[in-house]
């Protein structure tokens, strides 16, 4: 009569974590995908689309932490592109 239904156990493990944890744990999983290519133009051009979405994160509610690893991604990710050679 009584059927297993998880979305109550996933719920309560989420809801210890916010929009700024999932696209850092994104932002992680992208770099080590990127990171096989052997192109730092990639790289930068991944940091720099992740900079911008820390900072929008922010706006919707997570920790002004990130905020500031938003706007280090975006100071460190255009000078890694101009010196990227590939």
């Amino acid at each position: 009569m009584f059927e297993f239904v998880p979305l109550p156990l996933i719920d309560d493990f989420l809801i210890k974590y916010n929009v700024g944890h999932a696209v850092f744990v994104l932002f992680a999983l992208s770099l080590l995908g990127a990171i096989p290519l052997k192109s730092r133009k990639v790289l930068s051009l991944n940091a720099i689309m992740f900079g911008v979405l820390f900072m929008l994160v922010v706006s919707m509610g997570a920790p002004p932490h990130y905020a500031y690893l938003g706007v280090a991604l975006l100071v460190i990710a255009p000078l890694l592109y101009t010196t990227a050679s590939r």
